[in-house]
């Protein structure tokens, strides 16, 4: 099936591998080539901020923008981080996963499975900076030449105690949704010394 934005938690996964998150990055000129209907954070090519930042809006506000960024800054093309984002899925065993690009949006060749990212979240959650990044559920980007200080929070109502939808102990990890996918969720919750992972793909409600 079609993962849609939860591609991002490979995304996050390996530029957390490759890049200190206190660095201050310049934008490239790559965060500006995505489709017009895509979520983005907004980054704007030659802005500086940092990483961290960076990293925020590419899990909170879900930004293709900053996922094409982070793809540039890691591996220098998106073409270059792509292959990288296959080779680790290998690993990971990954074995009915193929990614063309680093944001998830649609792409007949880009394709998952619930098990396999499983596996991905998995891996991911053995790092403890993954684990802060989906434990915050609000960040205020640092005020930069192009923008304001600016708030952004995940809006996920499995977080919001007066939702129909509550779930005590959720957290994380990733939503996405394009027409092809469906909804599509990567959650996590801790409960009673418990963690459970829960994939949900192909939604329609």
């Amino acid at each position: 099936l079609y993962p849609a934005s939860t591609t991002k938690i490979m995304t996050l996964i390996l530029a957390l591998e490759t890049l200190p998150l206190d660095q201050t990055i310049t934008i490239p000129k790559a965060a500006a080539d995505v489709p017009e209907d895509s979520s983005v954070v907004p980054v704007t090519p030659g802005e500086r901020m940092t990483v961290k930042d960076l990293l925020y809006g590419l899990m909170l506000r879900s930004g293709n923008d900053a996922a094409n960024a982070v793809a540039v800054l890691c591996a220098g093309s998106v073409e270059a981080f792509v292959e990288r984002m296959n080779q680790r899925a290998e690993q990971i065993g990954m074995k009915d996963s193929h990614f063309v690009n680093p944001h998830g949006y649609h792409n007949a060749q880009h394709y998952t499975t619930a098990w396999d990212l499983a596996l991905l979240t998995l891996h991911g959650l053995s790092m403890p900076a993954f684990v802060d990044f989906l434990h915050t559920t609000e960040w205020t980007l640092q005020k930069t030449s192009r923008r304001e200080p600016l708030l952004i929070q995940v809006s996920t109502d499995l977080f919001k105690p007066d939702s129909l939808f509550y779930y005590q102990g959720a957290w994380g990890i990733k939503s996405g949704y394009t027409r092809a996918a469906g909804l599509c969720y990567v959650g996590c919750a801790d409960r009673d010394s418990k963690r459970l992972l829960a994939v949900v793909l192909n939604c329609r409600t």
